[in-house]
């Protein structure tokens, strides 16, 4: 007789069966180092930034309060274990060390900077997936801002699905992206790159999304996506443009303009977001979009956990 403490490690372990919905889910958790990395760190942080994509080291205005604590990981490991997403594309985290105490039983795929922010994903064990070469285009020269990861669930079946995860660059969520500011030039800078990875999936008819942290107010932006002179303006006109055919896109968090679930960043507009492909839209379950709320006091990251699902490929294929 298999024991119920094994028997539920067991359940955990396992991905969805053929023919389940599967759980997508995005989560920025906000500097999530170990408490040793940090601990490490904190001696030798640096008062200048951005910090370098090379350097192993913290800003030191972080130190005070940017420590999670044993206490922490384990809060947020129980919440994890509630929402229970089968994939998880993650931001702000120092890779699978720290992510692996809040998703014990998920596999990872994560950017290769040296940085202790980078972006990956958790995969639920059982679920076959290829890991792929660091979207480094997404980082223009000189930028110091994050890699996109890029992954394939189920490689080489009829279920295949290309994902990958974005930590666009922060400090211009609306109005022009020519504006005079260094942020709004960057984030302009990485909009080709972006538009770039999607056309390529589009042109392979592939079945995609792109998830994550966008660190724009996507769901308000009517501008045209360029001026006269080509400059671009607006990311998600210049991404959702249709051209090539197939590169239309659904934002399956739109109906959440405002992702409340109990952290400062309430009464903000939404910049966490995931974006369907045409090919894979037609498998998002109608009204699966979820903000998951933090249901204890504590510490909590700074953005929300948010989801959809997907029916199976088999009744919704190309």
């Amino acid at each position: 007789m298999i024991r119920a403490g094994l028997l539920l490690a067991l359940l955990l372990a396992a991905g969805p069966a053929a023919g389940e919905r599967l759980q997508l889910a995005s989560w920025n958790l906000e500097w999530l180092m170990t408490p040793a990395t940090f601990d490490a760190l904190a001696g030798h942080c640096t008062t200048t930034r951005p910090v370098r994509n090379d350097q192993r080291s913290l800003p030191c205005d972080l130190v005070p309060r940017g420590r999670w604590s044993t206490a922490d990981f384990r809060r947020l490991a129980a919440f994890a274990a509630a929402a229970a997403p089968d994939v998880v594309a993650l931001q702000e985290v120092d890779g699978p060390p720290a992510a692996k105490l809040v998703f014990p039983a998920h596999d990872f795929c994560f950017t290769r900077r040296r940085h202790v922010q980078n972006v990956g994903f958790a995969i639920r064990r059982g679920i076959p997936y290829r890991c792929n070469a660091d979207y480094r285009t997404l980082a223009p020269r000189g930028s110091g801002v994050r890699y996109g990861a890029d992954l394939t669930l189920y490689p080489g079946t009829a279920q295949e699905i290309r994902l990958l995860a974005v930590h666009l660059k922060s400090g211009c969520p609306a109005g022009s992206l020519a504006a005079a500011r260094e942020a709004c030039n960057i984030l302009q800078r990485q909009v080709p790159a972006l538009e770039g990875w999607i056309d390529r999936r589009a042109q392979e008819r592939a079945r995609f999304a792109v998830v994550g942290d966008f660190n724009r107010h996507l769901a308000r932006e009517t501008a045209p996506a360029r001026d006269r002179s080509g400059r671009v303006l607006a990311l998600w006109p210049e991404i959702d443009d249709g051209d090539p055919p197939g590169a239309e896109l659904l934002n399956a968090a739109a109906p959440a303009d405002r992702a409340t679930c109990g952290t400062r960043h309430d009464q903000r507009p939404a910049v966490d977001h995931i974006l369907l492909g045409r090919g894979l839209a037609p498998a998002l379950v109608t009204g699966s979009f979820r903000v998951w709320p933090y249901p204890e006091a504590g510490r909590w990251p700074d953005h929300c956990l948010i989801s959809v699902e997907l029916e199976p490929e088999t009744r919704h294929g190309l």
